[in-house]
């Protein structure tokens, strides 16, 4: 039998990492295997983004780059899905401009894909098929998983914050939460069966887990605790917390259970207050410091890292450098700064005040200096501490491992380092900003 391939570009953040994985699942159960070369590919899908609307220009661009390969080999199959073409109307686009491609669909009837896909190969009709909105969460969707000793596990899905520079809400649907019982499986399979090490959460907002259940005892905090109670040698991390959901529970449950890990992605998007009540966050900068300052009193070696919009729609350099003050105060281990750019069809594509291009890059300059000079000054304090460490992979001699906020070990040869085990590792050199260690 004719061996069949499947290449999958995904774009955006790790849900559409994760969703690929999904995806991937359904042809690999199909009797598919993956490749990266589109020249020998029986399928082709492009799991899209639209949190800007550079990466959807740069998404169709590489549809279009397609058109003669279809037109060499007119069995290949090219399908489009994600965010991108769960908003409205770009369905109807893709069909208009590139009629080559074979499949839509969106966000909500991702789990459709394999059925789309053999109503393609037996009817040679093209499938256009977007959910105009959120049905019923679909379990047990085969996933064939990418992320080395790490596994994504949704909790989650979904958004109901509407900030006004976001589009998420838009082609998410309103949040909807899997039971408890369906994740607790899924967490033990994966660690005691599939033997991963470290097992992320997904949502748009962990901590607002369980809010559409009417239990009050299903939360993101208990579901954290009850997680922990899984027998296995492994961590778990979460992604992404909203400031205004993070509870004191929650926080008194990472730091009391060593599975969790250490590290807190607390995204603040602005240090100014004006500027976060015109992005709808609901939060005030000193409600933010309160909750950083309880997470480093009940969590003293806690990395916290957030993302940062400069150039909002009305940011002063008052409202900037306010900003500025608080990555100072809290002292970011990273942090992810964007530009912002007008999202189609959020209310701050209206908004008066739009600042210029030149402040723009001027202000996410600043950003990015103080970012790498705390940065430097975090990692040099490291020199002499024991840090716990996952070995992920070898490279020119050496085993290479993550701590719990991602830095990268060098580990010094042992012959009793295993790949995928975690060891307690004491720092003993700093060369170039990279971490040297020894196991201990």
């Amino acid at each position: 039998m004719e061996e069949k391939y499947y290449l999958i570009n995904t774009y955006g953040c790790q849900m559409n990492i994760h969703e690929s994985e999904k995806l991937a699942g359904m042809l690999e159960n199909l009797g598919y295997k993956a490749t990266e070369d589109s020249k020998i590919a029986n399928v082709i899908i492009f799991n899209t983004c639209c949190i800007r609307e550079s990466a959807e220009q740069k998404i169709y661009g590489n549809i279009g780059d397609l058109k003669g390969l279809k037109k060499q080999r007119p069995d290949l199959v090219i399908a489009v899905c994600g965010c991108m073409s769960q908003q409205k109307g770009v369905a109807d686009n893709i069909k208009k401009k590139f009629p080559f491609v074979d499949i839509v669909f969106g966000t909500h009837n991702l789990t459709n894909f394999e059925q789309y896909l053999q109503q393609k190969l037996s009817t040679k009709k093209s499938v256009y098929e977007v959910w105009e909105s959120e049905h019923e969460i679909v379990e047990n969707t085969p996933v064939y998983r990418t992320s080395n000793f790490n596994a994504w596990v949704n909790i989650m899905y979904g958004c109901n914050n509407f900030c006004t520079y976001c589009i998420v809400p838009y082609v998410r649907g309103r949040e909807r939460s899997r039971s408890m019982q369906n994740i607790i499986a899924e967490v033990t399979d994966l660690v005691q069966n599939q033997g991963y090490k470290t097992v992320t959460l997904l949502g748009q907002n962990v901590n607002s887990y369980g809010n559409d259940i009417d239990d009050e005892n299903v939360n993101f905090a208990n579901l954290l605790t009850e997680l922990c109670k899984i027998k296995g040698d492994f961590r778990i991390k979460f992604l992404t917390s909203h400031p205004k959901d993070l509870t004191d529970k929650v926080i008194e449950v990472i730091a009391r259970e060593p599975k969790i890990a250490k590290t807190i992605h607390l995204p603040v998007q602005s240090g100014s207050t004006k500027i976060l009540t015109a992005m709808n966050r609901r939060y005030t900068v000193e409600h933010y410091k309160g909750v950083i300052d309880r997470i480093k009193k009940a969590i003293p070696d806690v990395n916290l890292t957030t993302d940062i919009i400069v150039g909002f729609p009305g940011e002063t350099e008052e409202d900037f450098m306010q900003t500025y003050e608080l990555i100072e105060y809290v002292r970011y281990t990273s942090l992810f700064a964007f530009m912002y750019s007008k999202r189609r069809g959020t209310i701050a594509e209206k908004m008066d005040n739009q600042v210029d291009i030149k402040t723009k890059h001027e202000r996410i300059s600043k950003i990015l200096d103080l970012e790498r000079a705390i940065s430097k000054e975090i990692t040099l304090a490291m020199q002499g501490k024991t840090v716990e460490v996952l070995v992920s992979e070898q490279k020119d001699g050496y085993y290479i491992g993550k701590t719990d906020c991602g830095k990268t070990v060098q580990l010094m040869p042992d012959e009793k380092i295993k790949m995928g085990e975690f060891y307690m590792v004491k720092i003993g050199q700093i060369k170039s900003n990279k971490l040297i260690g020894q196991v201990l």
